[in-house]
């Protein structure tokens, strides 16, 4: 059985989620300060007049943040039934992968970043990991 992953980048790793969590795909959006907001949560953004948390997924990661400059790509998913807005480095494709190309995240990985993901799909271009969104847009 296959599925469709909306794929994009942090750091240089290539991330997927389930297309039917994905809302839509953006440039970078002004944000709003949330003023002892937890880590990772990168303020508020204003989308058509709805109001969607931005989390900064390098943080989550534990990875530096991007370069003085340069502006996060928006990946906007579903959680329950709010929009969150995911801070990316760079959006990519939307992919086709079957569940034989699936495996559980090694051990080898951060604890960090097995605490977010859902798995990786072997791929030939390498490794697609699984971002499970409820996790990383926990606080």
């Amino acid at each position: 059985m296959g599925r469709q992953l909306a794929t994009f980048s942090v750091e240089g790793a290539r991330y997927g989620v389930d297309v039917l969590h994905v809302q839509e795909a953006l440039r970078f959006q002004a944000r709003t300060p949330v003023p002892v907001a937890p880590p990772g949560v990168a303020g508020l953004v204003n989308l058509r007049g709805q109001v969607v948390l931005a989390v900064d997924l390098r943080v989550k990661l534990g990875l530096p943040p991007l370069a003085q400059g340069v502006e996060p790509m928006m990946v906007v998913v579903k959680v329950g039934s709010e929009p969150v807005s995911l801070l990316v480095d760079e959006i990519g494709d939307v992919i086709d992968v079957d569940d034989s190309q699936f495996e559980t995240p090694p051990d080898t990985l951060d604890a960090a970043l097995r605490d977010v993901l859902v798995g990786a799909y072997k791929l030939d271009g390498g490794l697609l990991l699984a971002l499970d969104v409820e996790a990383a847009t926990a606080a």
